[in-house]
């Protein structure tokens, strides 16, 4: 047994609070190492007859990955506090893993045992509910439509005419919008996330210049309460984008530090090295990578804070939006972000709080600051196997894992999944314009755990490389849209929105992998319906044998048909030994 191995840490995603009662406890072991973990736990004070009270139960194998297993175990304390341990066996030997360390048997003296003091409601991870049950839709306001052509900014080009790049404009805005709402009810969508909104110099409005208004070519206050309004009536929430960041260089506090330098009453609203100020060949203070443009905010100094707090709070209370996705939400101090959750949630506790992070996310997750983050391990995964094809499905099953294991439950429901976004290219053109791997995208995401979300556009196989050419103006000619993938798309989310096994609230396990075939095959459990999904991103037709079904006590099982909403049952013995997948193609069964 690989003792030095076994790792467990009473915090963060290893031991954490799921509900006001439940304890979510992960011991990682070496990889095929262990046949069987036990969790030994009880009361720290439960005592009788100088004896401490312990019961015992199995822990379930979760995951594995090259490296490690995982093991999983939800528990409810009596008295919401517990010490335990951990029983490890294989066919050799057992030992006791303990914070105390690893010992022959159970040690007498409970200091040894890993410790929970008290399981306090207000630790407890509490993200929106209704996020879980969300399909999003991320808009990129100035290519989605052209409401009202008066507002177009001056050398605007007509709609679609010409490829995007990073200074045209088209004349896309919030009535543009409003028009198009149904379109997004028809698809399934009840989340719009939107990229900035507020009053920039550029068509992408990251280089904000007054955080208190709408961007004159978008509209007015007027416009914006009436979409929120008109989005909410159709049981949409709408998330906009707050860049706290850095502001523009058009930004009044930075402009008065160009004209006063150090003498400006805003110079520590901004990390300035030393005056005067230069651009070229790059900036002498602190910007978004090295765009002079992009000035980053000195959230330290209690004015930008105060600022910065004003303004998140404004858009909640006054116009009752519903979300914040926070750009560039790692390079801003966690002091801040602290009192950023805090001021919100004041206003409007369901509020949904999305960090721009693209990487291991777990110091903005432990319920303080965040409700998730952009889940971008999950999309690095899921492009490279099924798109890309430059990963194997052995290494995307255990990307996956890690991803699943990475945070806890509670995270994971409401994680951000996308495929795509404005600073990548979309899913088409990286699946080298193969619509039947951008089928196999949308089924995995929209059957995964946590809040999908689509690119504008995708939905009818608009095609575009990274930015700008993944920021084309929407189209909305019948004839350009690839219509069938969009009933596909359609199908889809309206079955993670009716059938909860197939949606968020079932667990996910992969079942198998096989590299040869480029093969997946992973599992939904509720605890009395399981779906088994067979997925083929391999080029050839691919047999499976039906033992991974594991349906020996089953009499009949059903095969779900996503294309025409339909379902086929099967007798078991109907069901032949291999079953065949076609190339780039699934096959999904349902088993009570």
């Amino acid at each position: 047994m690989n003792k030095e191995a076994i790792y467990h840490r009473p915090k963060d995603n290893f031991a954490y609070a799921y509900d006001n009662e439940t304890l979510h406890l992960v011991l990682r072991t070496k990889k095929n190492d262990l046949e069987m973990v036990e969790l030994v736990f009880g009361d720290p004070y439960d005592w009788i007859d100088n004896q401490w009270q312990s019961v015992s139960k199995h822990m379930k194998k979760t995951g594995t990955t090259s490296l490690h297993d995982y093991w999983f175990i939800a528990v409810k304390p009596n008295y919401r506090r517990m010490r335990y341990a951990f029983i490890c066996s294989n066919e050799h030997e057992s030992c006791i893993y303990s914070e105390g360390g690893i010992f022959a048997s159970l040690p007498s003296d409970i200091a040894n045992y890993f410790c929970f003091p008290y399981l306090s409601s207000i630790d407890v991870f509490n993200a929106p509910d209704w996020v879980k049950d969300t399909v999003w839709y991320q808009l990129f306001p100035e290519r989605f439509a052209n409401g009202n052509e008066q507002l177009n900014p001056k050398g605007s080009l007509p709609w679609g005419s010409a490829d995007p790049t990073p200074t045209n404009f088209f004349g896309g805005d919030l009535e543009g919008i409003i028009q198009h709402l149904d379109y997004l009810v028809d698809l399934g969508i009840n989340g719009i996330y939107l990229t900035p909104i507020f009053k920039a110099y550029s068509n992408h409005k990251y280089d904000t210049i007054d955080y208190m208004e709408i961007d004159p070519q978008f509209g007015d206050k007027a416009t914006f309460r009436l979409f929120v309004q008109e989005c909410h009536q159709r049981g949409i929430k709408v998330m906009l984008d707050a860049v706290f960041n850095h502001s523009g260089y058009y930004f009044p506090p930075f402009q008065d530090v160009l004209k006063n330098q150090e003498v400006s009453i805003y110079k520590d609203w901004f990390h300035i090295w030393n005056f005067p100020i230069v651009t070229k060949p790059r900036p002498n203070y602190d910007t978004f990578a090295f765009v002079p443009t992009m000035p980053k905010l000195n959230t330290k100094n209690k004015e930008v804070r105060d600022y910065l707090l004003k303004v998140a709070t404004y858009w909640v209370e006054t116009f009752d939006i519903d979300g914040w996705r926070l750009d560039v939400a790692n390079e801003v101090d966690h002091h801040f972000w602290r009192m950023f959750r805090q001021a919100v949630k004041e206003v409007k506790s369901d509020v949904y709080i999305l960090g721009e992070i693209w990487h291991d996310s777990m110091p903005w997750l432990h319920g303080d600051q965040f409700d998730a983050v952009m889940n971008y391990p999950f999309t690095n995964g899921a492009i490279d196997f099924f798109a890309k094809q430059n990963m194997n499905a052995a290494t995307f099953t255990e990307t996956i894992t890690s991803v699943l294991h990475m945070y806890s439950q509670n995270v994971n429901e409401v994680a951000f999944n996308l495929l795509d976004s404005h600073d990548t290219p979309r899913i088409l053109t990286l699946a080298n314009d193969n619509e039947a791997r951008v089928k196999l995208l949308y089924l995995f995401q929209l059957s995964f755990v946590g809040t999908p979300c689509i690119y504008y556009g995708d939905e009818i196989g608009m095609a575009g490389d990274t930015d700008p050419g993944c920021r084309a103006c929407m189209q909305w000619n019948p004839n350009q849209q690839k219509q069938e993938l969009y009933r596909f798309v359609q199908s889809l989310i309206h079955l993670r929105k009716t059938n909860p096994l197939f949606g968020n609230h079932s667990d996910i396990q992969f079942l198998q992998s096989n590299d040869a075939s480029n093969t997946i095959v992973y599992e939904k459990n509720d605890g009395h319906h399981r779906l088994v999904f067979f997925l083929n991103a391999g080029e050839k037709e691919a047999n499976i044998t039906r033992d991974i079904l594991r349906i020996s006590s089953c009499k009949y099982l059903t095969e779900w048909h996503i294309q025409n909403q339909q379902a086929r049952k099967y007798r078991i013995d109907e069901l032949p030994t291999l079953i065949t997948v076609p190339p780039l193609h699934f096959r999904i069964f349902e088993i009570v």
